[in-house]
């Protein structure tokens, strides 16, 4: 299995930026990218989830990490809250709301998973370890099974 030495090499951060660049084509391409209010919070809660797992790699720490994640989980929620608004105003039909919401809850369960492994893990990063060698939680015993 590959080693983890950047966010970008999480396969729930990568799914997070999927799911981004998905509403930001939903802005584009439909009547949601006229409904400011909610464009707005559709884009600020769908890069919520990217960012929190690239803010909280770069931190050392096993807890902020399962932290961070739960936020990124909250986020996935209240975007496919979101989605539902979108349909219920019309402004996104029923494939697109099922192919974004398929895609949500994936990230959701990749997120849970990765919750229960780091929960389960005796790794608890190099900030709680300072005579480790590695500086970020996913250069040494992080795998990308996630």
């Amino acid at each position: 299995m590959a080693k983890i030495k950047t966010f970008e090499d999480l396969q729930v951060w990568q799914s997070a930026r999927d799911i981004c660049n998905d509403i930001w084509l939903l802005f584009e391409r439909t009547p949601l990218g006229k409904d400011f209010d909610l464009r707005n919070q559709m884009s600020r809660s769908s890069g919520s989830v990217m960012d929190n797992i690239a803010e909280v790699f770069e931190r050392s720490g096993n807890r902020e990490f399962i932290h961070f994640l739960s936020i990124a989980k909250g986020s996935c929620g209240e975007l496919k809250s979101q989605l539902y608004r979108a349909l219920d105003r019309k402004h996104i039909n029923e494939e697109q709301f099922e192919n974004l919401t398929v895609k949500i809850n994936l990230e959701n369960s990749k997120l849970g998973a990765f919750i229960v492994y780091l929960n389960s893990t005796e790794y608890k990063g190099s900030k709680f370890n300072p005579s480790a060698s590695n500086p970020k939680p996913g250069t040494s015993n992080l795998k990308n099974n996630d």
